[in-house]
């Protein structure tokens, strides 16, 4: 009698669970195979409130390498937060019969006061810098955590300081809630190939509260243990210190990032401009430079400079005489290139795009590798042939290379440009 053959899947892992065969008439019902034990199946349910559903095909191949080394250092974090902790409030005066309510209350005022301040002011000069620059200000983000927290563990040896030292280890963990909670952001989009980008960061909460518990648990043993043994608390803190920052060096370095920033531009031209060939993510990955770099407009190409977003102002007097010829030239760009004196100004359009953004600076690096060899003039003139004939090309194999053509992450530029010929003479 022909039967119905049909299978029952465990979405959230992609696995098939059961096979089993109906009869055409309904009359006949037989089990083929049921796979995974009880065991397996409380495991499954147990993991999936901690891996996004349907990992890991829904998600990047660095996610499970990157939050192995993040639950890592958050679990060192959390040992060390027990210890800074407890000097924190044995500085203000818990225990201490001394001690005032509204003393205590008051320097725990300034301390979130200062940094609640800092965390507006680092926004400010640098929050746009921070997607394109993730990796970066995520290592950055955890270093500053560092520096908070051994500022509130040395608070209490310095009576006479102790409010300034406060104050300036809350001002180092509000670089580290901007900047961390930025990139997370950011790294999480990455991480998202099904729109599941809640679902991640979802998990990710779970991931990060699990730490929490067994890094608190951890942390109360090793306060207590190490009670009134300062040599102790500070041999452990410093330990787990430095395997905080190897940690986040691994996590970091496990990113495997495919939007395209000027540090990423940069590597994967000057190997394009060498070989021939686009260089993938993840060979570019392990060429990047993990140091925050605070200037947003200089970056540097073979030893010669280019500023993105530069004032017309900025043109000298020989770049006037030059001018009328460079708006012919870019009459119908989004931007023009200036060489001047080792340097590639690029002036942007009013209404340049992010794709016009990624094309001036490629342009721009052309230009600059040239103008090693050639004066402003051949430079300039050889790079636009180059863009020409070479541009579009190079576009496609980036895309053809695993890079997301669409995420182009560039510093932010604050100066704009209009400029068109007037053909009507005085």
């Amino acid at each position: 009698m022909p039967h119905v053959v049909w299978e029952e899947l465990d979405f959230t892992h992609g696995k098939p669970l059961r096979t089993a065969t109906l009869s055409t008439d309904g009359s006949t019902f037989r089990l083929l195979r049921e796979r995974g034990s009880h065991p397996r199946r409380f495991w499954a349910s147990l993991t999936s409130g901690f891996l996004p559903e349907g990992y890991p095909d829904s998600v990047t191949s660095d996610y499970l390498g990157f939050q192995f080394w993040d639950t890592l250092q958050g679990l060192s974090t959390y040992i060390r937060s027990m210890l800074s902790t407890n000097a924190l409030l044995s500085g203000i005066g818990v225990g201490k019969t001394s001690a005032t309510v509204i003393g205590a209350t008051f320097q725990w005022f300034l301390r979130d006061f200062t940094g609640m301040l800092g965390g507006v002011v680092f926004t400010i000069y640098q929050g746009s810098n921070l997607d394109c620059k993730a990796k970066q200000w995520r290592l950055a983000a955890d270093f500053m955590n560092d520096i908070g927290m051994l500022m509130d563990l040395i608070s209490p040896l310095f009576p006479r300081l102790f409010i300034s030292i406060l104050c300036l280890g809350s001002l180092a963990r509000s670089v580290t809630g901007v900047a961390s909670g930025a990139t997370r952001a950011a790294l999480t989009q990455h991480f998202a190939l099904q729109q599941n980008a809640a679902d991640i960061s979802a998990k990710e909460g779970s991931q990060e509260t699990a730490a929490t518990l067994v890094g608190m648990l951890m942390g109360m043993l090793l306060a207590e243990v190490s009670s009134g043994h300062t040599g102790a608390i500070w041999l452990c803190f410093l330990t787990l210190t430095g395997f905080h920052m190897f940690a986040n060096y691994k996590a970091v370095r496990c990113l495997c990032l495919t939007s395209l920033n000027q540090d990423r531009i940069k590597i994967v031209l000057q190997a394009y401009l060498a070989t021939g060939r686009v260089l993938t993510p993840s060979d570019v990955s392990s060429r990047e430079v993990l140091l925050p770099q605070f200037s947003t407009i200089k970056h540097f190409c073979s030893h010669q400079g280019v500023v993105m977003g530069a004032k017309i102002s900025t043109i000298d007097y020989e770049g006037w005489q030059r001018f009328p010829q460079m708006v012919r030239r870019y009459a119908k760009g989004s931007y023009m290139i200036y060489p001047h004196r080792g340097i590639i100004f690029v002036i942007l359009h009013r209404y340049a795009t992010r794709e016009d953004h990624l094309k001036s600076y490629v342009h721009a690096l052309v230009a600059a590798s040239l103008l090693q060899s050639f004066d402003a003039d051949e430079s300039e003139n050889s790079s636009c042939v180059w863009m020409e004939s070479n541009y579009p090309v190079f576009l496609s194999e980036l895309h053809a290379s695993g890079w997301n053509v669409n995420r182009i992450h560039m510093v932010p530029e604050r100066w704009r440009a209009e400029w068109h010929m007037d053909l009507k003479s005085d």
